[in-house]
Order: structure tokens, then sequence, then C-alpha cells
């Protein structure tokens, strides 16, 4: 009887271990493949002029400085790494993958929403700059991040360096898993940052005012005082085309054109983007981001207002909330959308979808 539980015990570890051969194949495979860029990606990546070479010389700081800066190049593994990690930004849900989803396995599975996309907060795919080429101000440029190297972090009084601020993201953002700080989804996204940071001549250590949000507090008002009611409004006018009469995001064919701000596929309550959990961040991204084309055309108070009423509306209840909260957002999740169904139908004075 020992020896047989003895052989059982081997033949479920052996099976383990080749599961996780396999499971190292499919991954090395996936390494060593040539990468199928998403069309922003290969757009970026040309203009940037990603190549193996022995040195890199960033076309873009020709073009703004008219001098030449050179660095070390890369090599093939480099590149396909950073591909990779533009390609987790810019399409997170692999919707844009050649075969599908499964493409992008190694990210999607630490996600639990369907609409979640780096480039919703990290617009233009990480480097949001003008048509003139210059960087936007609070517009969370991954290059500006990751030479902040190990970032003090005054919500939880740590020094988070940017694999950790990434796992950030997936849990809060993300409302979904921490992957490993050494897994593949870090470990490209990082390399895709890092030559961000190259491409734009970006100093390591060195402050760039384009890195994380450009935060509003409440003293950057005319201290009329927060108020949902008027938040409600604005957004109605200027948010609810895009983002849906209760913030549950625009789909198209399985694609979100314009991310959910509420319900389950938004980010949670334990995100810095909720109002309720830090008052300044979600203000400061709305007041520089949005609406798409029509950034700073709205004052202060207004964003502030704007977020303040997001907070009021379902999401996912996050890591530190506890099972009631979580049943509580849960079941309001599941009561909303069918009520916010019906009062569109009736005839709800929701502006018709601008044009971007």
């Amino acid at each position: 009887m020992k020896l047989l539980k003895l052989l059982a015990s081997l033949l479920v570890f052996s099976g383990l271990y080749w599961l996780a051969v396999q499971k190292h194949a499919e991954r090395d495979q996936l390494r060593l493949a040539s990468v199928y860029l998403t069309p922003n990606c290969k757009e970026k990546l040309a203009r940037y002029d990603l190549t193996p070479a022995e040195y890199y010389r960033s076309p873009y700081v020709q073009k703004m400085t008219g001098t030449e800066s050179t660095g070390r190049g890369y090599r093939a593994e480099d590149v396909r790494a950073i591909q990779r990690g533009c390609n987790i930004v810019d399409d997170l849900q692999g919707n844009l993958a050649r075969d599908g989803p499964r493409e992008r396995w190694h990210a999607n599975r630490f996600v639990r929403g369907t609409q979640t996309k780096c480039a919703h907060c990290h617009q233009s795919a990480g480097d949001k700059q003008d048509a003139a080429g210059n960087r936007l101000v609070g517009s969370n440029n991954l290059g500006a991040s990751w030479v902040m190297a190990d970032m003090y972090d005054r919500f939880t009084g740590m020094l988070l360096p940017n694999e950790l601020r990434q796992m950030q993201c997936y849990i809060n953002s993300s409302n979904g898993f921490k992957p490993n700080a050494a897994d593949d989804v870090i470990r490209d996204v990082t390399a895709y940052s890092r030559f961000l940071a190259a491409a734009l001549d970006m100093k390591i250590g060195k402050r760039y005012p384009e890195q994380g949000m450009d935060e509003i507090p409440a003293s950057a008002t005319l201290r009329r005082g927060d108020d949902y009611v008027r938040g409600a409004h604005v957004y109605r006018q200027k948010c609810a085309s895009c983002h849906g009469a209760q913030g549950f995001g625009t789909v198209v064919d399985g694609r979100a054109i314009y991310p959910a701000l509420a319900g389950p596929d938004a980010f949670s309550l334990d995100s810095r983007m909720n109002f309720a959990k830090v008052n300044t961040v979600m203000p400061g991204f709305i007041c520089r981001n949005m609406p798409p084309q029509q950034e700073g055309s709205l004052d202060n108070q207004q964003c502030r207002d704007i977020a303040y009423y997001l907070s009021t509306l379902p999401r996912p209840a996050g890591d530190l909330q506890g099972p009631l909260v979580a049943a509580w957002q849960q079941m309001m999740m599941t009561v909303m959308p069918p009520l916010t169904r019906y009062a569109e139908s009736i005839g709800g004075n929701v502006a018709p979808p601008a044009s971007h």
C-alpha cells in the first residue's frame, strides 16, 4: 500500500513537472517569435527607429533639439521585448492580436474586467504628445515614470520601484491580480518604458512634469466645495456621450472604444483614480486629458465635481474594503445597468457622441 501511494505521488508530481516544462517551452517560443505589432505600436516604434543595432540614435531628439543623442543599442531579443511591451500597453485585452486574446495570455490573465487597457490612462501608448511633438504635462508618460527609478510613494510611505508601481496598476486600476515581479508582463512593459525614456532622452532620477498625474487639490479651485450634483450635470454634457449615461463605457464589437468609469469593468474603490480614495488624482487626469482633442477646456472645479460624481457610482470594492462593502457594490453593479438602460429608453438628455 505504501508503495502504491509513493507511486501515485510520483505520478502526480511528474505530471505537474511535465505541465510546468510545457508552459516554460510555450513562454520561450513566445519570447523567440516575431511580434505582430498593433497599428499604433508599429507606427510609434518605426518613428522612434527601433531596430537591432550596436548603437541607438533617437530621431525624436534630432527633430526636437537638432542634436544627436547616441546610446547603447538593442539586441534582437531586446527589440522583441520592447515590441511586446508596447502591445500590452496599447492592447492589453488582445483585441487587435493576430491570434486573438490568447496572444496576450501573459497580460490579460491578471485582469478581471474586459475593458481595461493601459493606454486609457497612459494615453498614446505611454508618450502622449501634441502635434509639434511636445510631451504633455500630467499625461502619465511611461518613460518619465521609468527614469524615476525608486519613487517615494506618499500614499503608502514606501519607495516603490517601477515594477511595484506596475503591480498596483493591475491590482487597483485593473481590479485584477498582482503579477510576480519577474513575470514576462512586468519585464516587457519595463523594457518598453525604458526604451521610451531613451527615445525621449530622459535622464535617470530626473523628475519630468509629464510623469504621473498633474493633481488638482481643493486649494486650486475657487473653494465652492466639491459637488456631485454639479458633477453629474457636467458629466452629462461633456462625458456621457463617450463613457455612457452611468459610466459603463462604450463597447463596439467586443472592443472598449471608451472605457468604463463605473461598474464591474472599472477601476476599484482602492484605486487612486477613485476620488473617494484620493481626491486630487482623477481631477488632474480629467483636466489634462479630457475630453479628447478638447484638453484643458474644463476648469479645476468642474474636474473635481466630475470626479466626485463618478466616485458615487458603483464599482468593484477592491482588496481592502471587506466582504460587506464588496457585496453591496456587487449588488449595485447588478442593479444599476438595467435601471440605466430603462432610464435611457424613456428619454435621457445625453448629448450625441462627439467626433474625435
